[in-house]
């Protein structure tokens, strides 16, 4: 592979053209399917998204093979913040939600997603995030949609503060049609080892605050798209139920909340006490299979039902699918999107903070003893 500029990679997109075969006259790279033009400009036009993530601890390397990121761009300061510094790595993608943005021709928010995804995995861990890497694989490349895919993600990188250091292109198309897209991310942050996130510090009493999701978030769009078919909705349309402008489509692309820059910040404010006991990003498996990872088996989060708002667009999809409210709570997030569990004296300021970020908070339940479970839900 060959690099690009701000050491994004290119895939199928970089080197160079190929000779014809032995004995096959004409066979080329762009007959085959992959043109490298195509990839070159595409390259070109995502230039700006990426240098605007770039901070201070991005070493520039535009002939390199990979990205080069300083842990801190002063020693001091690193030393002063990190003494058994841990780095904290995830994968993640945005599922079948892509198959929405391809089939509605929208593709400016389905990068917050990835990013969204990632990041929001990471601070559970405690960690502040650092740097995000993607890998876009198409079955032929669209400069124009994949601009669009990145934009995106740049957009999110820069308000959790990770650089956008490189990335994958890959136009494949024996592997995926035409017009397909498979999106994968992967996020890295470093953690104060003391300081990482642990189960064992969680104890009853502890108060379980739960910060509000945007809507479906980025799990469960195979049930979501199999309701759609079945029950014959319209993706253009508006639907007069859910109380919205927006149609039923751009509804259900509404992109997952970042709550990265958010968690980050309050935890920097407690630099000696340790007032976030436990962390969760409610992805698949729902509320109860993300909050229980959050638990050691000596303790349950015992919530009140009710608590919360549930998005229309929830109950939406259960009527129209005949979903079970069980299937339902084990596959979608159902209003929640993240849950912090903290020290009872601290709570309301936590709480306080974390509305003055933007985020919509709800006391959701307390920490009693237990064997590890999520109860008062059903």
């Amino acid at each position: 592979m060959t690099p690009r500029v701000g050491a994004r990679y290119a895939g199928p997109v970089s080197g160079t053209t190929e000779q014809p075969g032995a004995g096959v006259p004409g066979l080329s790279y762009a007959k085959s399917g992959v043109s490298i033009e195509a990839g070159d400009r595409f390259v070109e036009r995502i230039q700006a998204s990426l240098r605007k993530t770039h901070g201070p601890r991005v070493i520039h390397n535009p002939s390199g093979f990979a990205g080069l990121f300083r842990l801190d761009f002063n020693e001091k300061l690193f030393q002063r913040n990190y003494r058994e510094p841990v780095l904290v790595a995830c994968a993640d993608g945005v599922g079948t939600k892509i198959k929405l943005a391809i089939e509605l021709d929208k593709y400016d928010t389905i990068g917050i997603d990835l990013v969204a995804m990632n990041v929001n995995d990471l601070v559970v861990a405690g960690a502040e995030p650092l740097f995000f890497l993607d890998y876009i694989a198409t079955g032929a490349l669209d400069p124009g949609k994949l601009a669009d895919i990145v934009k995106g993600i740049a957009d999110a990188c820069v308000r959790t503060g990770s650089a956008l250091l490189g990335g994958e292109t890959a136009e494949m198309p024996d592997v995926y049609a035409p017009g397909e897209i498979d999106l994968a991310g992967f996020a890295v942050g470093v953690v104060e080892l003391k300081r990482a996130t642990d189960p064992e510090r969680v104890e009853p009493g502890d108060v379980v605050l739960g910060l509000a999701s945007s809507g479906v978030h980025s799990n469960g769009y195979s049930l979501v798209r199999r309701v759609v078919e079945s029950a014959g909705l319209d993706l253009r349309q508006r639907c007069d139920e859910l109380d919205d402008e927006r149609t039923l489509g751009e509804i259900l692309l509404e992109p997952t909340r970042l709550y990265a820059d958010a968690i980050v910040r309050v935890q920097r404010g407690y630099r000696v006490k340790k007032v976030i006991t436990g962390m969760a990003h409610v992805t698949g498996g729902g509320l109860a299979g993300n909050l229980s990872r959050a638990l050691h088996p000596g303790v349950d989060a015992v919530l009140e039902k009710g608590a919360w708002p549930v998005p229309r667009v929830f109950p939406f999809l259960q009527k129209h699918g005949g979903v079970s409210d069980e299937e339902m709570a084990r596959v979608f997030n159902m209003g929640i999107g993240f849950c912090c569990i903290v020290r009872p004296t601290f709570a309301q300021s936590i709480a306080h903070k974390l509305t003055k970020l933007g985020h919509a908070v709800t006391r959701m339940g307390e920490i009693t003893a237990g064997s590890g479970k999520v109860t008062g839900l059903g």
